[in-house]
């Protein structure tokens, strides 16, 4: 009996199968872009946590969409590492704040649901983020 609870116990509640993804937030990427995340597309699954971190100084995180039902986190503050772990399905679009004209914006992929993604080409986006957005969802 005590090795069937065991083996539940590893099967059936251990997070193993939760992934932890690093995304960077910088002034200048390694292809020569300028005020980006490191990663434009990231396809995760339910469950994972997504953690952005500053290389560089005066970024942050501000969810725009998610799916429907989904309670956005607040925006992170500058400067500071964020973490958020993805419960629901969907696309996720979000940016840097002070650098959201520039073309620092991004998308979470939850699970290949692309339900949403209409709302995702709808954002209003200004400057340089409009033909980011673009070459964006050309990724998708």
């Amino acid at each position: 009996m005590l090795r069937i609870f065991f083996i539940f116990t590893i099967f059936f509640t251990s997070p193993i199968l939760a992934n932890t993804f690093s995304v960077d937030m910088l002034n200048v990427r390694s292809d020569g872009q300028s005020m980006v995340y490191s990663e434009d597309v990231l396809k995760v699954e339910v469950g994972d946590t997504v953690a952005w971190k500053p290389k560089d100084k005066g970024h942050n995180v501000e969810f725009i969409i998610g799916p429907e039902n989904v309670d956005l986190p607040k925006k992170s503050r500058i400067n500071q590492e964020f973490s958020y772990t993805f419960e629901k399905p969907g696309v996720y679009f979000y940016q840097c704040t002070p650098h959201k004209s520039m073309g620092m914006i991004a998308v979470v992929i939850v699970g290949g649901d692309l339900t949403n993604l209409d709302q995702v080409k709808k954002v209003k986006v200004f400057g340089k983020s409009k033909r980011k957005l673009e070459q964006i969802l050309s990724l998708i």
